[in-house]
């Protein structure tokens, strides 16, 4: 099977970015009026070319042939570095930065988009350039002129690639424990001395340099996240002219083997062996987690992305093979001699290619939501730019959690389809399913992304981020389309629950029990998670409905249809599940935190 093709369709993201996003309004702006919607499609077209050429034929392959050390250096698939070369010299790492730096000045939207055609075609791969440009982009807004003038251009280039290196052995989410040490030196530098481990892209051999960007507490910094400042530790040296001279005091360990995104090196990094690791603070001191919060934060909408776009792909695996694939007969057919049907045409199979469908085009619909909203705080101005931060960061952890959630379950449907070649390697899809199980833990497990949706994003700004959400979705349910009526009728429905159940949470945070409330964040966060998914296919059932009236082509009639389809499927299969969550909220359910350790 060419694996090539089944990477995200163009007409998918034409409905996405233009029909329902109308992201050509964003040329009115003054950073992107040199665009235009050719030089976007432009843009895509390169994009796709380069995830189609350079990056989806080694996916497989550099899954096989995972990275190696030898003692000396890592050793990576002979086909990464052309790709990555590819994607820099094309300019997609600085694709929405500055002319004046090489970048192409592309919305966040349109990037994005870009960025998930690599990563569907091979999510490896594409780590390396992606935590590249994140780290650039925290340079850029908090380091001083001369860290920007050592690093920035060389890493927006390719030249040299980035890191976040944040986990500790003994610290992974709870940042507040990190050991990691930072101490003055006299040049104004630090020697950097401690752990880090799975640090995605610590160690590799595509780049001239990496530059890490580290947590750490400075000699006599106050105790917890009040203490952590950020630092750029780079693999090797600059001198004056900025070219690489002695090794820095940075180790590699050893290498994670994982059980997806093997080709991304994970990393186990040791700074300061020799107590002559150089580090360069960046920003403030004891402000470097707000800083790092910036990418992060970018992490959790690029885990989000990845994690639609590889359920997406699966669901293109499976389509294809259940169109292909004969097998059986229809119940009502009992003649023996008649020829089998394809597995396409038997409803329960249907079933589960419609709630990939729903899953994943639902996810990446929810994402470049979020892009659009990152175009907002940034190039808009006034009311749409304040109500975009405040909806920004109300989503951020649905953004994360919720396709990483269920882009894995449409994975998880893919093989199925594929019956007993589903979990064999010689079909792809049993590599997405490991490719994607890691994204619920990326960035934050989903759990983690549920204690920040109930203990801080939900009353944040006083509830208006809540307020503006309910607001929206109000919105697009009082203009739906008249044929749409059962849609628009149930999400008012599941609105009328979600308000009222809100105000309950609020209530029991303030009672002070934040141990027992906090323990009920995960039916929340589904709840809203789900909500947000009904919200963005009501919308693509009105567009499409509204397309239908227009005399379209035959194509774009079938297209259409099955928007309207999955969003049906969506409403009347999905949103019941919802009842348990609210069952267990309204109930206060305390089942789990009573549980005793001594009962397991």
């Amino acid at each position: 099977m060419d694996t090539r093709e089944f990477m995200i369709p163009p007409r998918e993201l034409d409905f996405q970015l233009y029909e329902v996003l109308n992201s050509e309004a964003l040329n009115q702006r003054p950073r992107f009026a040199e665009h235009n919607r050719e030089t976007f499609d432009g843009a895509l077209q390169t994009a796709n070319a380069i995830a189609r050429d350079f990056f989806a034929p080694h996916n497989g392959a550099a899954d096989y042939d995972e990275p190696r050390f030898d003692g000396q250096r890592v050793h990576l698939h002979k086909d990464v570095k052309p790709a990555f070369d590819a994607l820099a010299s094309a300019g997609f790492i600085a694709a929405r930065e500055d002319y004046a730096l090489g970048g192409m000045q592309l919305p966040e939207s349109i990037s994005s988009a870009c960025m998930a055609l690599f990563t569907a075609a091979n999510p490896s791969t594409t780590g390396y350039p992606f935590l590249t440009g994140a780290a650039v982009k925290v340079l850029m807004n908090f380091a001083n002129a001369a860290l920007q003038a050592q690093f920035v251009k060389p890493m927006l280039s390719g030249r040299f690639a980035g890191t976040m290196a944040l986990t500790e052995p003994q610290a992974g989410s709870s940042l507040a424990d990190i050991k990691t040490r930072a101490t003055p030196h006299s040049d104004g530098t630090y020697r950097i001395k401690g752990n880090k481990i799975f640090i995605s892209g610590g160690d590799q051999s595509i780049t001239d340099n990496i530059v890490h960007l580290v947590l750490a507490k400075i000699d006599g910094a106050p105790a917890g996240v009040k203490g952590i400042s950020l630092f750029a530790v780079p693999k090797f040296l600059l001198d004056a002219q900025g070219q690489l001279a002695e090794r820095n005091d940075v180790a590699l360990a050893g290498l994670f083997h994982k059980l997806g995104y093997r080709g991304t090196t994970s990393t186990a990094l040791s700074f300061g062996e020799q107590d002559n690791c150089v580090g360069y603070l960046i920003g403030e001191p004891h402000q470097g987690l707000k800083y790092m919060f910036q990418m992060m934060n970018e992490a959790r909408l690029a885990v989000g992305f990845g994690a639609a776009v590889i359920g997406y792909r699966g669901y293109q695996h499976s389509l294809a093979y259940a169109k292909e694939r004969p097998q059986g007969r229809q119940p009502s057919n009992n003649n023996p001699a008649s020829a089998p049907i394809n597995i396409i045409e038997h409803t329960d199979v249907k079933r589960m290619l419609l709630a990939q469908k729903a899953y994943s085009e639902g996810a990446l619909a929810l994402c470049l939501y979020g892009a659009r909203l990152v175009d907002d705080v940034h190039s808009a101005e006034g009311d749409v730019q304040t109500e975009a931060a405040l909806l920004l960061d109300l989503l951020t952890p649905l953004l994360k959690a919720w396709p990483s959630e269920y882009g894995v379950k449409a994975n998880d449907l893919a093989i199925q389809v594929l019956g007993g070649a589903g979990y064999t390697r010689e079909y792809p899809v049993e590599q997405c399913w490991r490719d994607n199980r890691l994204n619920p833990i990326h960035e934050g497990t989903n759990g983690i992304q549920a204690l920040d949706l109930l203990g801080r994003k939900l009353w944040q700004a006083n509830g208006k981020g809540t307020q503006l959400l309910h607001q929206r979705i109000m919105q697009d349910i009082n203009t739906s389309h008249p044929k749409n009526a059962e849609l628009s009728a149930t999400l008012h429905t599941l609105l009328n629950q979600l308000v009222p159940l809100i105000g309950h949470m609020s209530t029991e945070m303030q009672k002070g029990d934040a141990d027992f409330a906090l323990g009920l964040a995960t039916p929340l966060l589904h709840i809203m998670g789900h909500t947000c998914v009904a919200w963005m296919w009501l919308r693509a059932a009105n567009i499409a409905q509204q397309a239908l009236t227009q005399n379209p082509h035959a194509t774009d009639v079938n297209f259409y249809q099955g928007k309207i389809q999955a969003a049906q499927y969506f409403y009347r299969w999905e949103l019941p599940t919802l009842q348990r969550d609210f069952n267990l909220l309204n109930n206060r359910d305390n089942t789990c935190h009573t549980m005793q350790t001594s009962w397991f």
